[in-house]
Parts: structure tokens; C-alpha cells; sequence
């Protein structure tokens, strides 16, 4: 059985102050995946998370996102690439206090995109990791692309490449919202469920994220993740709320929170 597990940038960062992570809350969420682990010896877990304050502000700033061309940008792509990889040196930290056998596989060395498009990823070593049962760590990167120079990839386009490949059971989303609303910014109506069919309805009143994101918000992991769902025909998403405690926990040991995206 094999599971993927997204932390959230907003979860795992306050996105609206650079560079600031919530120790806290991160360290919390390595005890859940620790114990999670231990009360279910037999799963495999791929583990990513987002940039937050820490890559989405400079990608913003440069727009690193559409392309690097200049010196002024290749500064940008920079900076997004020593942001992310600071705060992946955290959460590599944080998982290794719980011993959790994680070994990161920063984007920025193995991907390459042509506008935008993933053209190569050499995936034997995380397959190679989960043999070991090792814990893949992965996250939202600065890419060079063959076209446009740079490029930026969250962590759920990676995930949707990767899944492909892989076939997960799952695909956990764990951010600041108990899922998706259908009545934000009141917050009383989650959707249980989102599907092919109920999508266009859906997203119509569904919203954008608050905080600066440069790759797509909560409608654009919606749309990724429905996407996914017509490649892959018996995967699950769910989107949760992290900041809940047990949440991650119960989510990796396969207790259904939040929204559930499936095809049908």
C-alpha cells in the first residue's frame, strides 16, 4: 500500500511572513507520521510539501514561474531554490528527530521541463527508496526548463507526475482548510465529495487561496487532482486540515477527512 502525503506551504509556514516556518506545527506533524508508521508497518509513504513564505515571495516578486530569462530573474530562480531548500532542510530536521528514515530528493537536481511540461525525471532512485522502505522527500522547486529557462513545479504537479508511475492508493493533501468549502468565507458547508460530474458546479463557487501562491491555489488542486483521477481510475484524494491534531495520522492509517476527490 502505498500513500502520498502532501504537507501544506500554509500549513507548514505562516505565508504571509517570509521566511517563517511553524516549528510547532511541523514538529507535531513528524510525531503523527512517526506513529502513523508504526501502527501500520506495511505502508509506503511518498512525502512532499510546499514552499509557503519561503519560495512563493520570491517567485512572486521575479515571476519564476513564467520563465527565466534575464540576470535580474536568474537571481529570482535562485532565490526560490535557496528558499526551498531551506525549508526542506527543516523538515528533514523535524522528521529525523522522530527517526523517521527520510531521504530528500530535491526537484531542481533531478527534473528537467520544456515549457512547463516535465520532458525528463529519472525515477529508479525513489523507487529505490520505497524498496528500502525509506521515505521519499520531495517538495515545490525552481526547474530548469529547455524553453522558457525556469520554471517553478509544486508539489502536487510532481505528485501527479510521480502517480502515474507509481500508482498510489492515495493522494493526502494536508493544509489549513478542513477541505473544501462551498460557502467561503462562512466556513459551515464542506464538501464530502468532488467528482468529474460534480466539478464545474463545484469549482464555480469554490475560491482562490488568500495568501500569495504563484501554482494554482485550491482550485488549481482541485482541477490537478480530478485530472489525475481519469489517468488513474481507483485513486482517492482527499484535502484535510493538518493543523487538526491525529488528523494526519488517522488519514495515513485510512480514515477518509475533508473533501474526497475520486472519478466517480
Amino acid at each position: 500500500m502505498l500513500y502520498f502525503l502532501k504537507l501544506g506551504g500554509s500549513l507548514i509556514t505562516d505565508k504571509n511572513l517570509a521566511h517563517t516556518a511553524r516549528m510547532e506545527t511541523i514538529h507535531r506533524l513528524a510525531v503523527e507520521i512517526s506513529l502513523a508508521r508504526k501502527t501500520n508497518p506495511d505502508l509506503k509513504l511518498v512525502l512532499g510539501h510546499g514552499s509557503g513564505s519561503f519560495g512563493h515571495i520570491p517567485a512572486k516578486k521575479f515571476g519564476t514561474r513564467e520563465g527565466v530569462i534575464n540576470p535580474q530573474e536568474w537571481q529570482g530562480f535562485l532565490e526560490v531554490w535557496k528558499e526551498a531548500h531551506s525549508l526542506n532542510q527543516i523538515m528533514f530536521d523535524a522528521l529525523e528527530t522522530q527517526d523517521i528514515p527520510v531521504i530528500c530528493f530535491p526537484p531542481s537536481a533531478m527534473v528537467s521541463t520544456v515549457n512547463k511540461t516535465i520532458k525528463t525525471w529519472e525515477i529508479i532512485p525513489i523507487i529505490k527508496a520505497l524498496d528500502a522502505n525509506f521515505i521519499p522527500l520531495i517538495y515545490g522547486d525552481a526547474i530548469f526548463d529547455q524553453t522558457i529557462g525556469g520554471t517553478i513545479f509544486s508539489t502536487e504537479e510532481l505528485f501527479a507526475y510521480l502517480a502515474i508511475l507509481l500508482k498510489p492508493t492515495k493522494i493526502l493533501i494536508a493544509g489549513i482548510e478542513e477541505g473544501v468549502w462551498q460557502d467561503y468565507p462562512a466556513n459551515r458547508l464542506l464538501i464530502p465529495l468532488i467528482t468529474q460530474k460534480t466539478e464545474p458546479e463545484i469549482m464555480d463557487r469554490s475560491r482562490e487561496s488568500q495568501s500569495i501562491d504563484v501554482t494554482g491555489g485550491m482550485a488549481g488542486k482541485v482541477k490537478s487532482m480530478l485530472a489525475l483521477t481519469s489517468l488513474l481510475p481507483d485513486l482517492e484524494i482527499n484535502i484535510f486540515s493538518g493543523l487538526i491534531p491525529k488528523n494526519v495520522f488517522n488519514s495515513l492509517n485510512g480514515v477518509d477527512l475533508g473533501t474526497r476527490i475520486k472519478r466517480i
